[in-house]
């Protein structure tokens, strides 16, 4: 099917993007890899009256390290991101960006257009949830930054304003003896996960869970991030047992909605599994192993 008609802009700058947005109304979007975007225009499901095309904007694609952060360019594409040497850094980044749909999509999507879509079904929100990530924002009133916790609202829903924009996400590094890992269930490549789970602990010695951050994927409306779940773990030995009670405490936190990909039970049996996957991985990563993770398809 072919989309609805629509006028066609070429934005050089940020202003210029925001002018053109601002000035076009509420029924204009902001184009950057349209992965998400452009599927919904064929099949009519969003009908934009103006595209606004950021993909010739300079300085937003940039993936880069300072003070103790990565700081990401709204334009960084997926596969960027999985071949990035810096943001390797942080494990369980390169799980989430290596695994997205398929090599075509990598190669389009980027990290703010992503977050920008706020797809309940997202692997984005899900791990960058696990960090301290903070979203930077354009429009007509100039620069923000704002919490990732608080960036999504809703299902496809942000506190951006039509006319502004993402332009980039900066992540802070972990402490030291901290490991993390991105864990998703699919069918396929191309299919978005049955359910995700992301981890990121810090050790207090060898085995002592100090800190612990557990969020859950394609569970709900939004990314969950499972608070009792971390209180069942924070401050104790990461052993089996307590695992077991931790992926049981995220099951429950859980929201899955039935749909073709699987009923409610199976979605909630499938979080508990990730869960306890992703824990393991990222103990043995604070231990200072290389393990791999990432999605994980059927049969």
């Amino acid at each position: 099917m072919y989309s609805h008609p629509f006028r066609y802009h070429r934005a050089g700058s940020l202003k210029e993007a925001v002018g053109l947005l601002s000035d076009l109304g509420a029924d204009a979007r902001p184009l950057a890899g349209g992965q998400s975007l452009i599927p919904l225009m064929k099949l009519r499901l969003s009908r934009p009256s103006d595209l606004v095309d950021l993909n010739h904007i300079p300085g937003i694609s940039q993936i880069e390290e300072s003070a103790g952060a990565i700081h990401f360019g709204a334009l960084a594409r997926h596969t960027d991101i999985e071949h990035s040497d810096i943001a390797a850094v942080i494990p369980s980044i390169h799980d989430c960006a290596a695994g997205i749909a398929d090599v075509q999509v990598r190669n389009q999507g980027t990290i703010g257009g992503s977050l920008a879509e706020a797809d309940p079904s997202g692997d984005w929100p899900a791990v960058l949830r696990t960090l301290e990530t903070t979203v930077k924002c354009f429009g007509p009133k100039g620069e923000r930054t704002i919490a990732l916790e608080e960036f999504i609202t809703d299902a496809y829903t942000t506190v951006l304003g039509h006319d502004e924009l993402v332009t980039g996400v900066t992540v802070q590094i972990p402490p030291p003896n901290s490991g993390g890992a991105y864990v998703a269930f699919k069918r396929s490549a191309p299919v978005y996960p049955t359910a995700s789970a992301g981890a990121q602990l810090t050790l207090a010695d060898k085995n002592v869970c100090e800190d612990v951050r557990i969020v859950l994927g394609c569970a709900g409306l939004t990314a969950i991030r499972a608070t009792q779940a971390e209180a069942e773990l924070r401050g104790k030995g990461v052993t089996p047992k307590a695992i077991q009670t931790t992926a049981e405490a995220a099951m429950a936190a859980a929201e899955p909605q039935a749909d073709m990909r699987g009923s409610v039970e199976y979605k909630r049996a499938l979080v508990g599994a990730l869960v306890k996957r992703s824990l393991v991985i990222a103990m043995r990563r604070a231990h200072g192993e290389r393990v791999e993770a990432g999605h994980e398809y059927v049969g």
